[in-house]
């Protein structure tokens, strides 16, 4: 426990902000983290209680000029975003220079270009969490380095429809919610309505599918499934990707918003300028490999075997596409090697938060002429990316995207090529 006096109000600068976000105050007993803070502020705070390291936000006594008003009732307590209260243009440089100090840390001084922005309300995925309370149900998204649920009536980052169905997903939720734990709650927005996913330890009850199905159409729910099992589906839940329809598998990987999307491709095409044989590793149901196929023969490599299936049905379905290889692997165990590189003179990489390490050792004893690496975690994006350029890649530009609008979070798309 912290003593009384830890826990006494101090008044102290903010001197930087870190990479979750939070401002950093440097004080004699060593750096301070203070959410909803900004570089050049005077705040009070308080020390939280067990620890010394972390404080709560009591006042701000001096504003910087970055700071700006929150524009949803719920910032503050709920975990979602970090970073409402500073204006846009700082916040957008913030999120480039995350991504250049990151880089820098492995030894790598290359162009960082300005981020691009996406808009609020453009958010097409989100996960909520629900519980068990009494005689109430709250749904939302889980407190500031809490376990609590904040229940939400708005959310500026999704897109409408997504908001609207708030109350309908309470209510699909109560009848299976566990006695203990939460209710994890993926929720997909289509053209047909949402793709609704339960995940955590439902109670399948069998009442279920006739209390769902008058909800599903009231709220707009395409398909209901739990723990990856269809439930109830009132239609297939279809997106587009460059014109060509792909049907969503339960609990498929989809960008977050079709803004930041379709930024990332137009990187990623540009990237892999004339190349005639590309590899699209990690490909998912398609994202990229549909684009690329456009102009060029893709291989597309994915380790889940609905996303595979899903890209491989839709590139039969495509019209205008050239052909599409679809090749289940889990490149984390089994990258593809330099031989097998050989056959493509450019790669795509769109790895999970953990990078592409093994896969981009593989590459630097390639002969491939252009890579294309794809991150959502500056950390691994900048490991991976030293692993290349030690193999005789040159970093051409690094461009950060906001697609994980007023959070810490950054998804970038780096170019490389050999001399």
């Amino acid at each position: 426990m912290a003593s009384p006096s830890a826990q006494k109000p101090e008044t102290v600068s903010i001197a930087r902000l870190g990479h979750r976000g939070d401002g950093i105050a440097e004080t004699e007993a060593g750096p301070l983290y203070v959410p909803l803070t900004l570089p050049g502020e005077r705040v009070r705070v308080r020390r939280e209680p067990g620890n010394s390291q972390r404080a709560r936000l009591e006042q701000v006594l001096e504003a910087s000029p970055a700071r700006t008003a929150p524009i949803c009732r719920h910032f503050g307590t709920c975990g979602g975003c970090a970073l409402q209260h500073m204006r846009h243009k700082a916040y957008l440089d913030w999120k480039r220079d995350q991504l250049r100090i990151a880089l820098a840390q492995r030894g790598l001084e290359v162009p960082v270009a300005p981020t691009i922005a996406v808009p609020p309300q453009s958010r097409r995925r989100a996960v909520f969490a629900a519980r068990r309370t009494g005689e109430t149900t709250p749904l939302g998204y889980h407190a500031r380095t809490s376990h609590r649920i904040i229940e939400i009536t708005e959310c500026p980052i999704l897109v409408p429809a997504i908001t609207r169905a708030l109350t309908g997903l309470r209510d699909l939720a109560r009848p299976i919610l566990p006695r203990k734990g939460d209710l994890r709650i993926a929720v997909t927005a289509t053209p047909q309505g949402l793709d609704v996913a339960f995940e955590g330890p439902a109670t399948r009850a069998p009442a279920l599918v006739p209390l769902a199905a008058p909800l599903l159409e009231r709220h707009g729910i395409a398909r209901l499934s739990i723990a990856g099992e269809t439930i109830l589906q009132l239609a297939d839940p279809v997106i587009e990707i460059d014109g060509v329809p792909v049907t969503l598998p339960p609990l498929a990987f989809l960008q977050a918003s079709a803004a930041s999307e379709a930024a990332m491709a137009r990187l990623v095409l540009d990237g892999v300028d004339k190349a005639k044989r590309i590899a699209d590793l990690y490909a998912g149901i398609g994202t990229f490999a549909l684009r690329l196929a456009r102009r060029a023969r893709v291989t597309a490599v994915e380790g889940s075997p609905p996303a595979i299936a899903a890209l491989g049905e839709a590139g039969r379905r495509g019209r205008g596409l050239k052909p599409i290889e679809t090749l289940k692997r889990d490149l984390a165990r089994m990258p593809l090697s330099a031989p097998e590189l050989k056959a493509y003179d450019a790669v795509v990489f769109d790895p999970p938060r953990a990078g592409a390490a093994a896969q981009a050792a593989e590459l630097a004893r390639s002969d491939v002429q252009r890579v294309v690496a794809v991150s959502c975690n500056p950390a691994t994006l900048a490991r991976d990316l030293k692993l290349l350029t030690d193999g005789g890649y040159a970093v051409t530009q690094v461009t950060p995207v906001d697609q994980f609008v007023f959070s810490p979070h950054i998804e970038a798309v780096a170019t490389l090529s050999r001399p």
